[in-house]
C-alpha cells in the first residue's frame, strides 16, 4: 500500500513539474523582448511563471511560497525571499498585458465580486481596502472585477474597483473598444448620463451568448479559488487579478481553440488545478 502511494505521489509530482516547464516555455515565447536586469536573480519569464502559478494555486502568500520553496526550488534556483518575490509580482504586473486576447466583433462584459474580509469584520481596521457591496444577491466586503471577453470566451480587458461601485463605473473600459467590439452586458451597466455606442444592454432572458461569462467566472471560482482572497494592500490585490486573467487566457488556449460543429468553443481549465 505504501509503495502504491509513493508511486502515485511521484507521478503527480512529475505532472506538476511538466506543467510548470510547459507553462514557462509558453510565457518565455511571449517575453523574448523583455531584458533581464543585470542585478536580478530571476528572468522576467520566471517572475511571470511564478506569479501565474500563484494565481492558479489560489492560496495565500506564505502557503504559496512554502509550496514553491519545498517542492520546486530546483526549477527556480534564484528564488528570492518571500516579500521580495511578491513585490516583484506587483512591480511587473503590466507584463500581463501581453497575454490579453485580441478583440472580436462581438464581446461580453460582466462584473464579479471578490471577498477580502467577512462582512462582520468591516471597519475593524483603518487600513481596510475593501468596501461593502452586493455580489450574487449577498453582501460582501471586498472588490469588484469587470472583465470583457471576446467571442471565444478569452479575456480581452479588465478593470477593478471596490465592491460598492455601480457597474456603470466600468463604462470607460467598454469605450476602449468602441471601434472594435460590440459588447453585450446586463442592465446593471446602464448609466443615467448615457451609455457607450458599442454597449448593448440585454434584458433578462435574451442574448444567451452572455452565459459564456458565467462559465468563465465559474472556472475561476472553482480552480483558482478566486471568490475569496486575503490581500490587504490594493496594489497586491490588483496584481492578483492581473495574473489570474493572464493565467486563464494561457490555460484556456493550452491545446488551441477548437470549435465544435456549431462553431462553439468549449473552454476548460479544470485539468490545471493545483
Amino acid at each position: 500500500m505504501l509503495e502504491v502511494e509513493l508511486k502515485y505521489q511521484q507521478v503527480n509530482l512529475m505532472t506538476i513539474i511538466d506543467l510548470i516547464i510547459a507553462l514557462f516555455c509558453r510565457i518565455d515565447d511571449a517575453m523574448l523582448t523583455e531584458p533581464k536586469h543585470p542585478q536580478a536573480n530571476l528572468y522576467p519569464s520566471e517572475i511571470v511563471t511564478l506569479a501565474i502559478l500563484f494565481a492558479l494555486k489560489g492560496v495565500g502568500n506564505r502557503a504559496f511560497y512554502r509550496w514553491v520553496a519545498n517542492n520546486h526550488l530546483e526549477l527556480f534556483p534564484g528564488l528570492p525571499e518571500r516579500t521580495r518575490l511578491f513585490r516583484l509580482f506587483v512591480t511587473h504586473q503590466d507584463w500581463t498585458e501581453r497575454f490579453m486576447a485580441p478583440a472580436t466583433i462581438l464581446g461580453v462584459a460582466d462584473s464579479y465580486g471578490v471577498e477580502l474580509i467577512h462582512p462582520i469584520r468591516e471597519g475593524r481596521s483603518a487600513k481596510q481596502i475593501g468596501k461593502k457591496g452586493k455580489s450574487n444577491h449577498r453582501w460582501i466586503v471586498g472588490g469588484k472585477l469587470c472583465l470583457i471577453l471576446n467571442q471565444w470566451g478569452l479575456v480581452s480587458a479588465w478593470d477593478c474597483d471596490t465592491a460598492n461601485v455601480h457597474d456603470s463605473n466600468f463604462q470607460p473600459l467598454i469605450e476602449r473598444f468602441e471601434d472594435q467590439m460590440i459588447i453585450l452586458a446586463d442592465q446593471a451597466f446602464h448609466a443615467k448620463t448615457g451609455d457607450p455606442a458599442n454597449l448593448k444592454l440585454c434584458p433578462r432572458g435574451e442574448w444567451n451568448q452572455r452565459m459564456m461569462v458565467e462559465t468563465v467566472l465559474s472556472m475561476l471560482t472553482q480552480v483558482c479559488h478566486f471568490k475569496k482572497i486575503m490581500h490587504r494592500v490594493w496594489d497586491y490585490f490588483r496584481a492578483r487579478l492581473a495574473y489570474t486573467m493572464a493565467a486563464f487566457n494561457l490555460l484556456a488556449q493550452w491545446n488551441g481553440l477548437k470549435p465544435d460543429k456549431h462553431g462553439k468553443v468549449h473552454l476548460s481549465i479544470a485539468q490545471f488545478s493545483l
